[in-house]
C-alpha cells in the first residue's frame, strides 16, 4: 500500500509512521525536515512545505497514493489546498480533525461520532468543524475519498499533558504549586499515541470509511486532579494543587482559558465501538500510570528539553495568588 503522510514526524504521527512501515506499508513522508523526531528506518521522505502548493507539486511529480493522511490541516484554506492538491491522486484522503469540536458542553456522555459538532468558544475547534464541513461537502458532491478521524488528547513520552508542559514538573520538584481548572474533578481522557495508532493504521486503505468519521480514544477515565496526581508521584515529588475557576484562568492567560473553556474544564469520555468494529485489535492498553512514568523517564534522560517557561511560570504565581486573595476574601 502507498501511503503518503503530510507531516509524520509529530507526537501523535510519529507512532502512526512506525505502525505503517511495521505493517509493510511503503510510507512516504512529506515535511519540512525541522522535527527532532525522524522517521523510522524505510520511510521515504520528501522534503517540502505542504504549504506552498506548487512545490508540493514539483516534488510529488505526479505521484499517486493509495492514502493521503495530513496531520497538519487546521484551517478551511488548508483543507481546500488539500482538496486542489490530492484531487485524483488518491483513493483515500485521511483529515485529522478533533474530539474538541464535539458539542461543548456536551449534553450526554458518553460522545459518540453522532455527537453534534459545535463549540462557540473556540477558534481552533470551529476550525476543524468548517474542515469537516468543506470535505463532507466535497465527498458528497465530487466524490472525494475523504475519511475524518477525531482524536482526544493524545500524548507521547514528550508530552506532559498539562498546560505549560515541563514547567508543571519543574515547579512540583521546587515544591511549588500548579493550577488545576475547576475543582479538578472534572472527567477526562488521555490516550497515549502508540494505542491511538492501532486504531488508525487499521482504517488506512479501508475504503469503507470513506465518508465517515471515527473517534479513536482510550477507555480510560481520568480526573485532572488525577493527572496531576500520576505526574507528580512519577517525578519524585507531590503536588501542591490550587483549584481555580476556569473563567479566573482565562484572565490571566487567553490561550489557556481558550482550550479549557472550548474544551477541558468539561467531562468528555468517549464510546469507541465504532471503531472497534472496524479494527477489532484496537484496544488501548497502556494506562496513565506508565505513561506518565514514560514521560519522565524521556525528560530525565534528555536535560536539554527539561526548559520551565519563565512567563508561563510567573503566570501561574499570579493565578494561585489571586485564587489565594479571592479565598481569603471570602473567608473573612
Amino acid at each position: 500500500m502507498e501511503v503518503l503522510f503530510v507531516g509524520g514526524t509529530g507526537i501523535i504521527s510519529s507512532a502512526c509512521s512506525s505502525l505503517a512501515v511495521e505493517r509493510g506499508m511503503h510510507l512516504t513522508v512529506l515535511n519540512r525536515g525541522t522535527s527532532f523526531r525522524k522517521p523510522p528506518p524505510g520511510v521515504e521522505t520528501i522534503v517540502a512545505d505542504v504549504r506552498d502548493p506548487d512545490a508540493v507539486r514539483r516534488a510529488l511529480d505526479g505521484r499517486r497514493f493509495d492514502v493521503v493522511v495530513d496531520w497538519i490541516a487546521f484551517t478551511p484554506d488548508h483543507v481546500r489546498k488539500d482538496i486542489d492538491l490530492f484531487v485524483g491522486r488518491t483513493r483515500q484522503y485521511v483529515f485529522i480533525s478533533s474530539a474538541s469540536a464535539y458539542q461543548t458542553p456536551p449534553a450526554t456522555i458518553p460522545v459518540t461520532e453522532d455527537t453534534p459538532l459545535s463549540n462557540p468558544f473556540w477558534q481552533y475547534s470551529r476550525d476543524k468543524i468548517t474542515c469537516e464541513e468543506i470535505l463532507v461537502r466535497a465527498y458528497r458532491e465530487e466524490g472525494f475519498p475523504a475519511t475524518i478521524v477525531r482524536p482526544s488528547h493524545t500524548y507521547d513520552p514528550t508530552l506532559v499533558p498539562l498546560h505549560g508542559g515541563w514547567t508543571n514538573i519543574d515547579r512540583m520538584r521546587s515544591g511549588k504549586p500548579i493550577v488545576v481548572h475547576g475543582d479538578g474533578t472534572s472527567l477526562w481522557v488521555l490516550t497515549h499515541h502508540a494505542d491511538f495508532a492501532v486504531g488508525f493504521v487499521g482504517l488506512l486503505g479501508r475504503f469503507e470509511t470513506i465518508g465517515e468519521c471515527y473517534q479513536i480514544t482510550s477507555d480510560e477515565v481520568l480526573t485532572w486532579n488525577r493527572i496531576a496526581e500520576t505526574l507528580a508521584e512519577a517525578a519524585g515529588c507531590e503536588a501542591e494543587i490550587v483549584h481555580a475557576p476556569s473563567d479566573l484562568i482565562a484572565a490571566f492567560d487567553p490561550h489557556w482559558g481558550d482550550s479549557l473553556l472550548g474544551d477541558k474544564t468539561h467531562s468528555m469520555t468517549f464510546d469507541n465501538s465504532k471503531i472497534r468494529r472496524l479494527v477489532p485489535e484496537f484496544d488501548p492498553k497502556v494506562p496513565f500510570t506508565e505513561g506518565a512514568r514514560q514521560i519522565i523517564a524521556w525528560y530525565d534522560a534528555h536535560p536539554a528539553h527539561q526548559r520551565a517557561d519563565l512567563d508561563f511560570d510567573r503566570t501561574l504565581d499570579r493565578i494561585v495568588a489571586a485564587q489565594r486573595a479571592a479565598l481569603a476574601h471570602a473567608i473573612a
